[in-house]
């Protein structure tokens, strides 16, 4: 009875961890939807088409292994990221795919294909955090260059819905932690370049300030 008990009460905590997450992950993007659309917030095209096409096969291997409370959290990421790509259509900066983006997605298809062909959903979501990361690499310079294209909130209560996906997983299964916990260290990237790049904006005028 115990036992029954323990159980029970760990699979609420995974519950709640799981919607808690895609919560917070929803109200994470909806700021940066309102920004985009304000054309306060320029989304990288080509990133988040990448990131779309990555993430929904992120989603569908989470599906494969089995996940449950987790899912929560990756099936609105995933949906929140299509949502801005389409928004990114018409307020977006930058081209849709240059040749290096071509690549990314061709390593997808090869870890689609691996997939197929292994019957193994470990290649497929190894190749795609691997070609994420790389895709996240013209956002993260943008946000630097340019902080004020992206809303910094949006990334801080993002950061916040990791630490809550990762916790929903329930044990340490490294195929249902691998995305989270990616999506972890691209959210912390993102912050620290807007940050960076924010202090890098505002040290011209703190010279020019102590020399007048």
């Amino acid at each position: 009875m115990a036992l029954l008990v323990e159980n029970l009460g760990n699979f609420q905590w995974l519950e709640v961890s799981g919607i808690g997450s895609a919560l917070l992950g929803l109200i994470a993007f909806l700021p940066y939807m309102r920004d985009t659309i304000q054309r306060k917030t320029q989304p990288q095209r080509a990133s988040w088409l990448i990131w779309s096409v990555l993430g929904s096969i992120a989603f569908f291997t989470q599906v494969y292994e089995g996940a449950t409370s987790s899912l929560w959290f990756v099936g609105v990421q995933v949906a929140c990221t299509i949502t801005i790509f389409a928004l990114s259509v018409w307020f977006g900066a930058g081209r849709f795919l240059a040749r290096s983006d071509l690549v990314i997605l061709l390593f997808a298809a090869l870890g689609l294909l691996l997939w197929y062909s292994t019957n193994n959903a470990a290649y497929a979501l190894a190749i795609t955090i691997t070609t994420s990361l790389l895709g996240g690499v013209a956002t993260a310079a943008k946000a630097y260059r340019n902080p004020d294209s992206e809303t910094l909130s949006a990334w801080v209560v993002s950061l916040a819905a990791t630490v809550l996906g990762l916790l929903s997983v329930g044990a340490v299964d490294w195929m249902m932690l691998a995305y989270p916990l990616y999506l972890f260290v691209l959210y912390s990237i993102f912050i620290v370049a807007i940050l960076l790049g924010r202090m890098r904006s505002a040290t011209p005028s703190i010279t020019i300030a102590a020399s007048a």
